[in-house]
């Protein structure tokens, strides 16, 4: 925050939002293109696509030709009441900047992986945008990473670069030996550090001229990890043809999105869900991203920010509304908040009623994968159906298939595909990179087999149901079981492990663990016991992945094979035994 305190001028801080005014409600329901916005059809596939150059360098001339109002591209805040804005002519150069960084200054170039892992800090949008100038291929993590999940992604990925805070650079040193294609290592800080570059000293120092690459649609743009219920997290690999989905019409009446909104997306930075919902989405339709430091997710927060700030639309998980919900507030009738999206998780029909009792406002359900990006959900003015998430938005074509790809009948259960033969929809992901295995396995016939179980109804309406496989979702977290039995397995009281979600009541779902223990720790203390496997867990993986819950068992259901019955301990937990 110092760095940008003395910046001022340059980086167009501003200590309130006094003087800025959203257009008046009626206004905010024109035409969603804007001021002749990049147009194209739905099953359009133009050869060529870059969402800086053909999206942001797009805005920021409309700006200049004093076509689009004083509205910010930009609006971040912290809890110490700094605030920074930046229009989009500011961003384009910035972003250019960052691009001549990567290519002059650390030997970075078109097709080369670099990891990003920071916090909700500016730098993060203008990095991604960076790597989108330049063709370098960005994967997002969360902060919340330890020095085994940044081992893993650095050298499954070959990443060239990383971009992280003094908080997680010794972390990255501590592997950095043992990855022998990590060339850059780029800090964001108010401190330098030996062997690191400085990325805000580089911005400052650097040229805003800069040619941005002609890439084509099909070609890599970034890569999100995710996680499985066997092995290490897959690499879902997406072209550019992720970020031009939301230039497409059909995405863009999802949320109808206009250049006088301001637009809030808490997401975590490490997930799809940011990248899409707090980057892409906002800045293709020329609205305010208006984003929250956030450093600890605090409710309380959420609701003083909606009070403060004029946002219009959000997109959260629903635990956010729930955590809200729950809070203890006269009112809950925030002054300009008009729309609401919730996706990441299941939405539970008795939150949507609650939200709009409270509120006056519909929760519209959205759904999607790393895979897929936005999918399906209900749009803007389209019927709620309680329990639904809504319909597919043009290309993708859902279907309920059987195991051999064949499509099933209305309100039959099965598992939900996207139709990605003879042509695959803009915005589904390349392949698993360096996985070609598990790329064949997800194709069914001729679909994209999600690994959801789901049904349609006669007018369309997709049901979700769950997962084929063990994934829990933990407030929007996707943990595979497979990662904390491994970190459990690291302890010497653990024999073995099983892990499941088990429900709860504002999370969705926790991490628990039923645990077999080794003969010298079983008449330890139970409780500490308890205490100790949860700090080992966040020791040595992701804080998050920790289990809420622990079960000592003297053994685990197994098949005759001796696999783990996860499933039976699943029902066990859902009390469908």
């Amino acid at each position: 925050m110092q760095w940008l305190m003395r910046s001022r001028v340059l980086w167009g801080i501003h200590t309130s939002f006094h003087g800025f005014h959203p257009a008046p409600r009626q206004l905010r329901c024109q035409s969603l293109s804007g001021a002749g916005a990049p147009n194209w059809n739905d099953y359009d596939r133009p050869e060529e696509f870059n969402f800086a150059s053909h999206v942001l360098d797009y805005w920021a001339q409309i700006e200049k030709e004093g076509k689009r109002g004083p509205n910010p591209a930009f609006w971040w805040v912290n809890s110490q009441g700094d605030e920074l804005k930046w229009s989009f002519r500011e961003i384009t150069d910035l972003t250019r900047c960052v691009a001549n960084v990567f290519t002059q200054n650390c030997g970075l170039q078109e097709g080369d992986k670099l990891a990003l892992i920071l916090p909700r800090v500016p730098e993060w949008w203008l990095v991604i945008v960076g790597c989108i100038r330049t063709g370098i291929v960005f994967m997002p993590g969360t902060t919340q990473l330890k020095r085994k999940d940044i081992l893993y992604r650095l050298q499954a990925s070959k990443a060239k670069g990383i971009v992280t805070t003094d908080t997680l650079a010794p972390e990255v040193d501590s592997v950095a030996s043992e990855c022998p294609d990590l060339k850059a290592k780029i800090l964001v800080s108010d401190h330098s550090r030996e062997g690191w570059l400085d990325l805000k000293s580089l911005i400052k120092s650097a040229s805003p001229d800069h040619t941005c690459i002609k890439s084509k649609t099909m070609d890599p743009m970034t890569i999100f990890f995710t996680s499985g219920t066997t092995g290490q997290p897959k690499m879902a690999k997406h072209n550019h043809g992720l970020a031009l989905r939301s230039s497409l019409p059909s995405c863009r009446r999802l949320m109808q999105l206009k250049p006088s909104d301001v637009h809030w997306c808490p997401s975590d930075t490490g997930w799809i869900m940011a990248t899409v919902g707090s980057l892409v989405e906002p800045w293709t339709a020329g609205s305010t991203l208006f984003v929250h430091e956030l450093p600890q997710f605090d409710p309380k927060v959420l609701i003083q920010t909606f009070f403060k700030y004029p946002i219009t639309q959000i997109l959260a998980a629903p635990s956010v509304f729930r955590m809200i919900l729950q809070q203890n507030v006269s009112s809950l009738r925030f002054p300009t908040l008009e729309h609401c999206c919730t996706g990441g998780e299941a939405l539970l029909p008795e939150d949507l009623e609650q939200w709009k009792k409270q509120t006056g406002l519909v929760l519209h359900e959205i759904y999607g994968q790393s895979e897929t990006g936005i999918c399906c959900g209900v749009l803007r003015g389209m019927k709620v159906k309680p329990g639904s998430m809504g319909k597919a938005v043009a290309p993708f074509d859902m279907q309920i298939i059987d195991d051999k790809g064949n499509i099933l009948p209305p309100n039959t259960e099965g598992n939900l595909g996207i139709r990605i033969k003879p042509t695959k929809p803009i915005g589904v992901f390349m392949c698993y990179e360096g996985n070609p295995e598990k790329t064949a396995e997800v194709e069914c016939g001729d679909f994209y087999n999600t690994g959801d179980r789901a049904t349609i109804d006669s007018e369309g309406y997709i049901w979700f149901l769950g997962r084929n496989d063990d994934i829990i979702n933990a407030s929007g977290y996707r943990i595979g079981p497979v990662e904390v039995e491994s970190a459990l397995a690291e302890h010497p009281a653990v024999a073995e492990s099983a892990v499941v979600g088990s429900p709860h009541p504002t999370r969705g779902e926790v991490v628990k663990a039923f645990i077999v223990l080794t003969p010298e720790f079983m008449f330890h203390d139970r409780d500490q016991l308890i205490k100790e496997l949860q700090e080992h867990v966040k020791s040595v993986t992701a804080p998050y992945k920790y289990p809420r819950k622990v079960e000592f068992v003297p053994e685990l259901p197994k098949t005759v094979t001796g696999k783990i019955k996860r499933k039976e301990l699943w029902n066990k937990e859902h009390g469908l035994m």
